[in-house]
């Protein structure tokens, strides 16, 4: 690693990271196995010492702290900013776990004709396939995941926008976008696309991200032979946190297509929000009142 020009900057957001961070920085040697990298580890006001901690583990990277819970994407564009010239952006989760050789893999995918931005496969904790992979936001897809599940729905291209069935996980291959935890961007696509949108705070940047680069000519290329392991987080389990990521994909979608189609799409989210929350699931009552309240969804979301 050093200062100078590098193949990729590594940049990782950490809040109150330090239980999961260790793990990340273990496996970046052998993950980054081939290339040159520099880590930039950005802060956005941890109370656990996560600055602290990813300057012991690692005394060669940059630490950049915010000062405030500025967001994921505030957070990325400040590590690229602190970064040194590099031919491409590796985005990691702090509970990400990268596998040999997976960086240069990915880095030798951006060389594809058209490709701004490369994406590996994905196990969970427990060595399973994670899916994540998506197609594009849709009203028809929103009101797809409502009534069927998203794992049923993702059976079918126009009705999910999950893709879940396994065996479009085994070849490289063009997606409309892939989950955010564990991208290599490249630096003629982050130059041509601009920084990721702040006003998502978390949650749907990675999707404005990923439609923004395609819109500009710039794919997403899927390489299965490039690997990690994303342990995910609290957002499953967290009300606070689904409410967020609900109200999020229908700001997006709003965005992107106006009014009517951004109403259509709220109605199927809230349905499906509304169905789960009858079950009883605390995350879902949480979104269908953020849902109910447009102030929540039509403005910019608070830390």
């Amino acid at each position: 690693m050093t200062q100078a020009g590098v193949d990729v900057a590594v940049v990782v957001v950490t809040y109150n990271s330090s239980d999961v961070l260790p793990g990340l920085v273990e496996t970046l040697p052998v993950g980054l196995d081939g290339v040159t990298w520099q880590l930039v580890v950005v802060d956005n006001a941890s109370s656990d010492d996560s600055p602290g901690l990813a300057a012991r583990l690692a005394p060669d990277c940059t630490v950049v702290e915010t000062g405030r819970n500025a967001g994921y994407a505030a957070g990325l564009n400040a590590g690229v900013l602190a970064a040194p010239p590099h031919r491409a952006v590796l985005v990691l989760n702090p509970d990400v776990r990268l596998e040999q050789g997976c960086v240069a893999t990915l880095l030798a995918a951006l060389d594809r004709p058209g490709v701004g931005i490369a994406v590996p496969r994905l196990g969970d904790g427990d060595g399973a396939l994670h899916l994540s992979l998506r197609r594009e936001p849709t009203v028809l897809r929103a009101w797809g995941d409502a009534l069927l599940g998203a794992r049923r729905a993702g059976r079918w291209s126009a009705l999910g926008e999950l893709v879940t069935d396994p065996a479009a996980y085994a070849d490289g291959r063009t997606v409309d976008w892939g989950e955010g935890s564990t991208q290599l961007v490249s630096a003629a696509c982050w130059q041509a696309c601009g920084p990721w949108d702040e006003s998502f705070f978390l949650y749907s940047e990675e999707t404005e991200f990923g439609l923004r680069a395609r819109d500009r000519g710039f794919a997403t290329w899927f390489e299965p032979t490039a690997r990690a392991t994303h342990l995910q987080g609290e957002s499953m389990t967290s009300p606070r946190l689904w409410a967020l990521l609900a109200t999020n994909r229908v700001r997006l979608h709003w965005r992107r297509h106006g009014p009517f189609a951004g109403l259509a799409f709220w109605a199927g989210v809230t349905l499906r929000e509304a169905s789960r929350a009858a079950l009883g699931k605390a995350t879902s009552r949480a979104a269908l009142s953020a849902l109910l309240s447009p102030r929540q969804w039509r403005t910019r979301p608070a830390p």
